[in-house]
């Protein structure tokens, strides 16, 4: 019997300079090993990680400085939004 291998995991991670970024672009992306490891590298940064399945598909179809898509911005709007509750309340 063959045995299914499990989804990999992804990350993709966004960046947002206010008042030089029109959007939030991709400032990095993978799977597997490369996720884990901007997975990591966040939370040792201290920066909040929220897990998405259905926005990282999205998000990782897209390259590395491309700006997400218009259709994204409420999703990650809210994303941003409970990034800042969680930094005010550390």
């Amino acid at each position: 019997m063959k045995q299914e291998s499990p989804k990999r995991k992804k990350a993709v991670a966004l960046r947002y300079k206010d008042g030089e970024d029109q959007a939030p672009k991709v400032a990095a992306k993978g799977q597997g090993t490369v996720a884990e490891k901007i997975i990591s590298l966040a939370r040792e940064a201290g920066v909040p990680v929220k897990e998405d399945f259905d926005l990282v598909e999205v998000l990782s179809k897209l390259e590395v400085d491309e700006f997400i898509p218009p259709e994204t911005y409420v999703v990650v709007a809210e994303i941003l939004a409970w990034v800042y509750r969680v930094n005010k309340k550390a």
